[in-house]
């Protein structure tokens, strides 16, 4: 029996395949999709072009027809009519005059930005990719929702038979809605880091092509090494493999060169942390890595991975006098380490660093080396761990290094916020650079007038690098660094701020970060790893020996990566 009149039948909502839309939400989605063609950080092929504009188009209906729906339930009077009508053919015409300019001027923008980053132009015959890829996009999404849609109504009809419909959609929908997110937020998302966490592991088994057993006994995994060549991981075992010998840096320099010293435990290496650690330390004193004159904690990747352009241009300023110890914490790729493995890196960079430091510590100043700590992308998260523990107040080391930290770095955000005010915030001056100064490919920055403290941090970054710029922010909020005056040389003077938007462009510039020539996204060049390595170690080489250097390490990994595109794999 009901405990309520019955009340008149609700508006029929199309079907989940009805090709029947919302007018008002249309309208909103032909908005979204136009300034979905603006320029973003990167340049973009056409089909990652079409899944931008698929979502950004449903999220545009989405917003129209959900806040058209919310109107007629709150019985907000509506426009009928003549009236209805002039509305909706004035809004259709406007956005129309956008839509038909950004798609005009969509090939223009993206190759303007592709002639400033070196690359190849875009066809316009990347039309079709962009309209089948954005439908599908959004046909899917469609599906999704109105699926999401009729499992609400059907549950609103149960319910409505106890109680008033308004309180019975409020309760059914807040119920659902946690019920959904639930699903999304923990069991899916439980088992897709599982089933990731399963795929990358039998991976980490492989060896990469050019990737080779050392035999000298610096480099863990040697003959030497108590460390098993097997359990150093895929990136690991490049890592040790890899680098300059004392040969080579004697070609470019002076003479004299040391072997560099290459530590490295990969997550097979030991069962726990604490035991990896060990293992780590144990590794360099039998090196006698601790007579070097500089020795680096370097922060890994996701996968293990240290940019060879980072650990070659130390290796070769420092004429191979270097210790360099890596550890391995994850088996996943950079872009799913983002969001699984903010933890693990923290955890393993202080306890590597503190297993490290603890010991160094013990050892006479004038003896030890020079300590820096190392990280790119989510290694910078780890770096900025062990700068905020106290493992360092009673013996601070030299001086760090952070390539393209990640938006999830709190201290990298708080002093980016705290700027001087004649600074910008895509190459910021903190405190006229007392501690910590910024730099991008063309230098550090200017106005950083202040004496460089004993401990020097250095942030190296890219205005285009979406690893570091995206944020939640993005969604409400214009960021600073797209206002004139704080833009980066590398950034689009077409790139415009939009709600939701700007923020989706960015997420999806993120997977190409690494895909761009190197100089601009995610990818940093010897030379600049090269100069702020000197920067941050405070080098006495003179400029011309620093950019004769810096040719000859961009021709040999120039040589590198052409030897590896020619070898079968």
């Amino acid at each position: 029996m009901r405990l309520y009149e019955p009340r008149p039948p609700r508006r029929r909502a199309p079907g989940i395949l009805e090709p029947s839309f919302s007018a008002v939400g249309l309208v909103i989605a032909l908005w979204f999709f136009s300034i979905s063609l603006t320029p973003s950080l990167l340049p973009r092929e056409g089909w990652v072009q079409g899944i931008e504009s698929g979502v950004a188009a449903m999220v545009g209906y989405g917003l129209g027809a959900s806040a058209y729906a919310i109107a007629r339930f709150l019985t907000v009077p509506a426009a009928h009519g003549r009236v209805r009508a002039i509305l909706l053919v004035c809004a259709l015409g406007l956005i129309a005059v956008q839509t038909g300019f950004t798609v005009w001027a969509y090939v223009g923008w993206q190759n303007a930005t592709r002639l400033d980053f070196g690359m190849e132009p875009l066809s316009p015959l990347v039309w079709p990719a962009i309209v089948l890829v954005g439908a599908a996009s959004a046909a899917i999404l469609l599906i999704i929702a109105r699926t999401v849609r009729t499992l609400f109504r059907q549950a609103d009809n149960l319910v409505d038979r106890f109680m008033p419909r308004r309180l019975a959609v409020a309760t059914v929908g807040v119920l659902l809605t946690g019920l959904l997110w639930w699903v999304a937020s923990g069991a899916f998302v439980n088992a897709f880091f599982t089933f990731s966490n399963w795929t990358f592991s039998g991976q980490d088994l492989q060896t990469n092509p050019d990737a080779a057993r050392p035999l000298d006994p610096t480099k863990s995994g040697s003959p030497a090494s108590a460390i098993l060549w097997e359990d150093l991981g895929r990136q690991g075992r490049s890592f040790v493999s890899a680098g300059p010998t004392a040969a080579d840096i004697d070609a470019a320099g002076p003479g004299g060169a040391r072997e560099p010293i290459r530590a490295y435990v990969g997550l097979r290496s030991a069962e726990t942390l604490q035991e990896r650690a060990d293992l780590l330390l144990d590794e360099l004193i039998r090196t006698d890595a601790f007579d070097r004159e500089v020795m680096v904690v370097a922060t890994t990747t996701g996968t293990g991975y240290l940019d060879p352009h980072g650990m070659d241009a130390l290796e070769f300023l420092v004429n191979g006098d270097t210790a360099i110890a890596g550890a391995q914490y994850s088996y996943l790729p950079s872009w799913i380490s983002l969001l699984a493995d903010q933890a693990e890196v923290e955890d393993t960079s202080r306890v590597v660093f503190r297993t490290i430091h603890d010991y160094w510590a013990t050892l006479p100043d004038n003896t030890r080396p020079q300590l820096y700590l190392y990280g790119l992308s989510l290694g910078t998260t780890g770096v900025e761990a062990i700068l905020s523990s106290v493992d360092i107040l009673n013996e601070p080391i030299d001086g760090a290094l952070m390539t393209g930290a990640p938006f999830l770095n709190e201290m990298h955000y708080e002093i980016t916020e705290a700027r001087d005010d004649d600074s910008t915030a895509a190459l910021p001056v903190f405190n006229s650079g007392r501690t910590v100064r910024f730099a991008n490919e063309r230098g550090i920055a200017p106005g950083n007038v202040a004496d460089w403290g004993t401990t020097r941090l250095l942030y190296l970054q890219h205005g285009s690098d979406p690893v570091v710029w995206f944020n939640q922010h993005l969604a409400f909020e214009e960021p600073d660094w797209l206002r004139d005056g704080e833009r980066a040389p590398d950034v689009s003077a077409e790139m415009a701020w939009y709600p939701l938007v700007t923020m989706w462009q960015v997420l999806l510039d993120m997977p190409a970060a690494g895909s761009v020539p190197e100089g601009f996204g995610h990818l940093y060049t010897v030379t600049a790893n090269l100069w702020a390595w000197a920067a941050v170690t405070d080098t006495d080489m003179a400029d011309a020996d620093l950019t004769a250097l810096a040719t000859h390490l961009e021709e040999r990994a120039d040589a590198a990566e052409a030897a590896l595109e020619a070898s079968p794999s």
